[in-house]
């Protein structure tokens, strides 16, 4: 996920900074947008994840539930982005099969998208341990105001990754001056190095720092900067230590209410105490992202498999269970954070990870780009119910 781990999302604002809200009813949303209600389909055999030889996926996509009212011409268009990265020969042949019904059908109709994904795969549901549902949160690309030089509200370095820095396969380490390694440094010591003495590190920009702080959470997003230039900044590197949510320990220490514990809650905390009481609350989360800054090219960031997320059409998924370009049906209820919509169901495309996303019943949801985006991710936190669609040959 535009993440600290690779990926385009990384932990998201529902999971990593929230506190659980009082359920409310919220409206039904289908994934591109809200959907007409329709009676539920009779529910697909459940098949374990993965299948037993001779136990192979048989129901089709028709028999999953809201099938009907999905919107198949989106859905088909965000499969043609995601599934050049399938490895197998099976989701090669329907991705070449897609590509041909784009050139020869102009334009693909709701009707030919929808019999594309029921002629050419099959379902198999995914499945906790326990049989109970998984959980759906939700990230965004955020889009912050920048400096190319410090000042008294822009005093915080984004930082690209240090040559020091290594690392070794799950582990990073820092290769010290006298040859010796170690564990690199935790989020406070990395700062005040960094402000103290910019020149070590060489900064891309500079950002509120709480900006920069949220801006980490996410593992990346857009800049814009007082004379109109917009640049992407993209994840680069970690420095190996775990993410601590910060909600709980605010809360326990006073700093905000028990039930008002929410991003924006967090950001205006930090905001108005700005200085070394936030930087010591925000310590309390040791990792620290590194960053690369490219261009703006308008779009959405790339996820863990290299392709651009297509928004309210990717999720972030855990890769011991699935494969980057699946197809997958969401659907995700009862969501239990004010300010969100009560359900989430449709086609999407596993094309991100992240460190907080594990598990064969678990996503992250690609909202979008932008405040507005920002604003609705935060609020998922569903039970969710996968299903995989299997190619066929």
């Amino acid at each position: 996920m535009f993440a600290r781990k690779g990926r385009v999302g990384g932990l998201l604002l529902g999971a990593a900074l929230l506190l659980a809200a009082c359920a409310t009813p919220r409206p039904t949303s289908n994934i591109p947008s809200p959907g007409p209600s329709v009676p539920a389909a009779p529910a697909p055999t459940e098949i374990p994840y993965t299948p037993r030889p001779g136990a192979e996926p048989v129901d089709s996509p028709a028999r999953l539930p809201g099938w009907a009212a999905e919107d198949h011409v989106a859905a088909f268009e965000a499969w043609l982005t995601g599934c050049g990265v399938a490895r197998n020969a099976a989701a090669r042949t329907q991705c070449d099969r897609a590509r041909l019904l784009q050139q020869t059908s102009r334009p693909v109709t709701p009707a030919l998208a929808r019999n594309f994904f029921e002629t050419g795969f099959a379902i198999v549901a995914a499945r906790t341990a326990d049989g109970r549902p998984g959980l759906m949160t939700s990230y965004f690309a955020p889009e912050y105001q920048a400096r190319r030089a410090p000042d008294a509200e822009f005093d915080m370095p984004v930082l690209p990754k240090p040559r020091d820095l290594v690392r070794r396969g799950t582990t990073v380490v820092q290769n010290r001056a006298d040859g010796s390694t170690g564990p690199y440094a935790e989020r406070a010591a990395i700062e005040a190095q960094a402000v103290a003495r910019p020149d070590t590190y060489g900064p891309l920009a500079w950002m509120r720092a709480e900006d920069l702080f949220f801006l980490q959470i996410q593992g990346s997003g857009y800049l814009t900067f007082p004379d109109g230039h917009a640049a992407r900044v993209a994840y680069a590197a970690d420095n190996g230590r775990p993410f601590v949510g910060i909600a709980r320990p605010m809360a326990e220490r006073g700093l905000l209410p028990v039930n008002g514990t929410s991003g924006d809650a967090i950001r205006a905390w930090l905001a108005a105490h700005r200085g070394a009481e936030a930087r010591a609350v925000m310590a309390l989360n040791p990792r620290y992202i590194f960053f690369t800054l490219d261009p703006d090219d308008g779009g959405h960031p790339a996820g863990a498999a290299g392709v651009p997320l297509p928004p309210r059409r990717a999720i972030a998924v855990d890769p011991s269970h699935w494969t980057y370009g699946d197809l997958v049906w969401i659907d995700a209820d009862a969501g239990n954070l004010p300010g969100g919509h009560n359900q989430y169901r449709g086609l999407v495309v596993a094309l991100d990870t992240g460190s907080a996303i594990r598990g064969p019943v678990r996503a992250d949801f690609y909202m979008g780009r932008g405040e507005a985006a920002g604003a609705e991710a935060g609020s998922v936190r569903h039970p969710l119910r996968m299903w995989r669609l299997v190619p066929k040959s």
